[in-house]
C-alpha cells in the first residue's frame, strides 16, 4: 500500500510593520480615543492649567530684566542690555550674602524641627481607633493652615508678646518678663514654631494617605507572630511610608530657599533686618521698593536656579538609595 505524504502547511507570512505614516495615524487615533474617554477629567484640569500658565509661566518672561538696566518707562523692549553686570553687583553686595545665609539657616532649622512633626502626627493619628476622635483631631490640626499669616502672628503676639498671656503670668508671679516676639536671638525658633503650628496639621494628609495604603494583613500576620506595637511600626509602618517620606524630603529641599515672605515681612520691624532678611525680602526691598528691578530679578533668578540644582541633587541621592524620588530612573 502506497503511503500518502501530505505536504506541510505553508508558514504564515508575518504582517509587515506599519510605516511611519501609519504609526502617526495610529497615535493620532489613540490620542483622540483617550481624549474622548477622559474629556471630563481634562476639562476639570483646564482652570488649574490656566492659573499655572498665568501666574507661573507668563511672569518668567520678566527674568530678562536681570540682564538689562530695566526702566519701567522704557519697558522690556527698549531697556539697554547689560549682560551679567547686574549679577556682578548682586554677588558683590554683602547684604545679599547675609540674606542667603539667613535663608539657609532658617531652612535648616525648619528642616530639622518641622519636617518630622507631620510624620509623627500621622503615626499618632493612625493609632487612634475611634473614627470620630480621629476626624475631630484632624479637623483641629488642619484649621490653622487656612489662617493668614497676619492672623497667625497676631495669635502668637497675644500669647508671647510683651503684653501677652505669658508675660502677664510672669508679672503676676513676680518673675522677669520675656518678650519673645522682639528677640532676634530666638527668631529662628520663633518662626519655626509658627510654621509647625500653622502647617504641621496640613502636612499630615500625604502621610495619612500613605499609611492607609499599607496592607493591614501585614500587621495581623506580625501580631500573630508575636510582634509588639513598636516592632510592627519599625518593620512595617516605616518601610511602608519610606518612599513618600523621601519624596516629601526631596520637595522640601527644593523649597529650601523659599522662606515665607509674608511671615518675614510682618515681623521684620519687630526683630530687625539682620535677623529677618531672607532672599525674598531682599528681592522685594532692594528690587521693588528701591525701583531697582534688575537687581531684584537677578536675586530671584539666582534663587530659582539654585533651587533647581538642589532638588535635582536631592533626587539623585534618592535614586542612589534605591528610592524613586520625583521620578523613576
Amino acid at each position: 500500500m502506497t503511503a500518502i505524504h501530505e505536504a506541510p502547511p505553508a508558514a504564515a507570512t508575518p504582517p509587515a510593520p506599519p510605516t511611519r505614516a501609519e504609526r502617526r495615524v495610529l497615535r493620532k487615533a489613540d490620542r483622540r480615543r483617550r481624549f474622548l474617554r477622559d474629556r471630563s477629567l481634562v476639562l476639570m484640569t483646564l482652570p488649574a492649567i490656566a492659573l499655572v500658565l498665568v501666574f507661573n509661566y507668563a511672569p518668567m518672561f520678566g527674568t530678562v530684566t536681570a540682564f538689562q538696566s530695566y526702566s519701567i518707562y522704557a519697558g522690556f523692549w527698549h531697556s539697554p542690555w547689560t549682560g551679567l553686570t547686574t549679577f556682578q553687583r548682586l554677588f558683590n553686595d554683602p547684604y545679599f550674602w547675609h540674606a542667603l545665609e539667613n535663608t539657609l539657616t532658617l531652612s535648616l532649622v525648619q528642616l530639622v524641627l518641622f519636617f518630622p512633626v507631620p510624620i509623627l502626627l500621622a503615626l499618632l493619628l493612625n493609632t487612634v481607633l475611634s473614627t470620630k476622635i480621629r476626624t475631630f483631631v484632624q479637623s483641629v490640626v488642619y484649621l490653622p493652615h487656612f489662617f493668614s499669616w497676619v492672623l497667625a502672628i497676631t495669635i502668637f503676639q497675644q500669647m508671647l508678646g510683651g503684653a501677652g498671656a505669658l508675660n502677664q503670668f510672669l508679672r503676676a508671679h513676680d518673675m522677669s518678663t520675656w518678650n519673645i516676639m522682639t528677640n532676634p536671638d530666638t527668631f529662628k525658633l520663633l518662626v519655626t514654631a509658627q510654621v509647625v503650628w500653622k502647617e504641621a496639621g496640613w502636612g499630615i494628609i500625604v502621610f495619612l494617605a500613605a499609611l492607609a495604603a499599607i496592607d493591614t494583613q501585614l500587621y495581623e500576620a506580625a501580631a500573630a507572630d508575636g510582634a509588639g506595637r513598636w516592632r510592627r511600626m519599625w518593620h512595617i509602618t516605616l518601610p511602608g511610608i519610606r518612599s513618600i517620606v523621601v519624596l516629601m524630603l526631596v520637595l522640601q529641599l527644593g523649597n529650601v530657599l523659599t522662606i515665607g515672605f509674608e511671615q518675614m515681612l510682618i515681623q521684620r520691624f519687630a526683630v530687625g533686618r539682620d535677623a529677618s532678611e531672607v532672599l525674598d525680602t531682599y528681592a522685594y526691598f532692594y528690587g521693588v521698593v528701591n525701583a531697582n528691578f534688575s537687581l531684584g530679578a537677578a536675586a530671584s533668578l539666582f534663587k530659582g536656579v539654585l533651587s533647581l540644582i538642589l532638588i535635582l541633587t536631592a533626587n539623585k541621592v534618592a535614586h542612589l538609595f534605591g528610592e524613586d524620588g520625583l521620578y523613576r530612573r
